[in-house]
């Protein structure tokens, strides 16, 4: 039998920082027990209590020119576009906060990682193209903060660049799959992995076939203890967008700062 859980604080920021705990979290009015088919971390269906994170307080009024940044305790830095969470077509993904309850702990994962106490999870995902990495968990904040366009123009793409290009393509996935964990030319929030364009961009030190084999498999090119960085296989990203993302690597790589 699992040990019971701690109850555990969320920072919520959406213009006034307040602090919900998990009981306030269960308790709310929109607190519901769903199911969620093919969940990213567990690979099977799940059932959660949580909220939907529409729910609370700020969230459905998130300007257009804003991101939902999304922290966990291990570092991980998610962030979700106004028109990801707000959704005004009613048609999208819809978004949901988890909650581990005190006297059911979640299971562990195949990893042996705890991913309480919250975590966002999504009914529909394929709707708005919800990526693995915007599943975050072992969540402990939830802040308002500017877009990332808009707080690092660096990662933009030059409006000279084709509409169709698979490195405009490519930019939106590294944003989504990649600055969770990764900056680039010193622009993102996140700690865990090191800057993927200084002092050398990954595309200037691997070969081709080596860069695309390190993403899917790290520990298949080199391995030590303490390695953090996951697999993307082909269910997390398919060869299509992890050809998009090594050439939007690529063209950063000619515009270091």
């Amino acid at each position: 039998m699992a040990s019971p859980v701690m109850a555990a604080d969320l920072l919520l920021d959406t213009g006034t920082p307040t602090t919900l705990t998990t009981e306030d979290l269960l308790a709310m009015p929109a607190a519901a027990t769903i199911q969620v088919p093919e969940d990213v971390t567990y690979r099977r269906t799940m059932t959660y209590r949580a909220v939907p994170l529409r729910a609370l307080p700020g969230v459905r009024g998130l300007s257009a020119d804003a991101d939902l940044q999304i922290t966990a305790t291990d570092g991980f830095v998610t962030n979700l576009p106004a028109a990801l969470v707000r959704d005004g077509n009613g048609h999208g993904a819809v978004p949901w906060l988890a909650i581990e309850p005190r006297d059911q702990p979640w299971p562990k994962t195949a990893t042996g990682t705890d991913i309480g106490p919250f975590y966002l999870v999504w009914i529909d995902p394929a709707a708005s193209g919800v990526v693995s990495e915007q599943w975050p968990y072992q969540i402990d904040a939830i802040r308002v903060v500017a877009s990332r366009a808009a707080k690092w123009p660096q990662l933009a793409v030059d409006e000279r660049v084709p509409s169709n290009s698979p490195i405009r393509r490519g930019q939106m996935l590294f944003a989504t799959q990649c600055m969770v964990c990764h900056r680039m030319d010193g622009a993102g929030d996140a700690e865990i992995g090191p800057d993927l364009n200084r002092p050398h961009n990954p595309t200037e030190y691997f070969q081709p076939w080596a860069l695309k084999a390190y993403i899917r498999d790290p520990k298949s090119i080199r391995a030590w203890s303490g390695m953090r960085m996951p697999g993307f296989d082909k269910t997390r990203i398919n060869d299509s967008d992890l050809d998009a993302i090594i050439a939007y690597l690529g063209y950063m790589a000619q515009r270091r700062k």
